[in-house]
């Protein structure tokens, strides 16, 4: 049972027996039990609680029914006949030291963002949210758990793992995704795209998208789950992907979305699409020498790179979606951080009306909109 509903359970059932201040009472038993002030209860409402802290959660409740009294003078009884201990063992301090020397391991091995990071797999391993963690630093971190952290953070740091692939999931666009190698990571970035789209198809209850290379998934899912009445397409050309992508849809109950084995617009039968995606291998071989060991190293090559000049999907994919698009329909593409004239000429010369180049956070150009005129 999750904390909210262990709270209404007690208060439920102490007004069974007639307590005025039913969920001031449970509030402060539970409070107690978990070793966490009343303030904060709410703030973690989704904690999952442990056996143990159920099973002393009823004790305590039945304690009260039985004896007609509120929890502090059941805490004052049990203090005084020394039936429970008043002082137990601090674990916030041992716990702050672990996370302490995870982020000092991680920074050793050159992890950019090493405190985010740790604190990640500490709240993963942990089944807490990460903004959660600190306040539930004073609860002993159990063997096994500190086995699975020190796992983690070797992967992270010595084996430079991406972050998202230890983790199995990642958010995107607000939703959750399941990654691992056989799929490019979904990046914050990549959601300045889906937020394009989002105004390109403004006003229509019912389009028709089409995202080529969905790889996860998560452009063409973050779409459906705008537009529930539309119709979206996710085309790639690696059936790993598809696979991982099938598992998103069900993740987020997408029913919307239809998963096709594509390369490019080869095996796509639909056409008039008000709407064709698509964030393809865009980085320049000699670019993709110096990535970060993180990227070179896990995620798929084949949807980072074209192995040439970074333009080939570019030119193939603006080329043959003009048989795709109905009129009017718009054409959007992610981008590299240098690549928007040169997009933008491509597609002007195919016969596009370019609407333009979109930064993201970073002040990089990100995105290119073209429209079929």
């Amino acid at each position: 049972m999750r904390l909210l509903e262990i709270i209404n359970f007690s208060k439920e059932y102490l007004e069974k027996y007639s307590f005025s201040k039913s969920r001031v009472e449970s509030e402060k038993l539970i409070a107690y039990v978990l070793k966490m002030d009343r303030i904060n209860l709410y703030s973690n409402f989704e904690m999952e609680l442990t056996e143990s802290e159920k099973t002393e959660v009823k004790t305590f409740l039945k304690e009260m029914a039985r004896k007609r009294k509120t929890f502090d003078e059941i805490l004052a009884e049990k203090e005084k006949t020394q039936e429970i201990q008043t002082v137990e063992k601090d674990f916030k301090n041992e716990n702050i030291e672990i996370l302490t020397k995870s982020i000092q391991y991680l920074k050793k091995f050159g992890v950019e963002n090493a405190r985010i990071d740790a604190e990640y797999i500490f709240a993963n391993v942990l089944g807490i949210k990460r903004n959660a963690l600190m306040l539930n630093f004073n609860r002993e971190i159990k063997e096994e758990d500190k086995e699975k952290i020190r796992e983690y953070i070797f992967r992270r740091g010595k084996k430079r793992e991406p972050l998202q692939y230890i983790l199995k999931e990642w958010e995107f666009y607000g939703l959750p995704f399941i990654v691992d190698e056989r799929v490019l990571i979904p990046r914050p970035d990549t959601e300045i795209l889906v937020e394009e789209c989002k105004f390109l198809l403004e006003g229509k209850e019912e389009p028709k998208i089409l995202d080529i290379g969905t790889g996860s998934g998560a452009i063409s899912i973050s779409l459906a789950k705008l537009f529930p009445k539309g119709k979206v397409f996710g085309a790639d050309i690696s059936r790993d992907a598809l696979e991982v992508a099938q598992q998103n849809k069900e993740l987020n109950k997408a029913e919307n979305v239809t998963f096709v084995l594509s390369d490019v617009f080869q095996n796509v039968l639909e056409k008039d699409f008000d709407l064709i995606v698509s964030n393809p291998p865009y980085i320049p071989m000699e670019e993709y020498e110096e990535l970060m060991p993180e990227v070179k190293n896990y995620e798929p090559m084949t949807a980072l790179t074209d192995k040439g000049d970074g333009y080939y999907f570019y030119r193939k994919i603006s080329n043959e979606a003009m048989s795709f698009l109905k009129k009017g329909g718009y054409l959007a593409f992610e981008i590299g951080y240098n690549q928007g004239e040169e997009v933008s000429e491509i597609m002007k010369k195919i016969g596009y009306e370019v609407m333009g180049v979109i930064k993201d956070y970073g002040n990089n150009q990100r995105v290119v909109i073209g429209r079929k005129e």
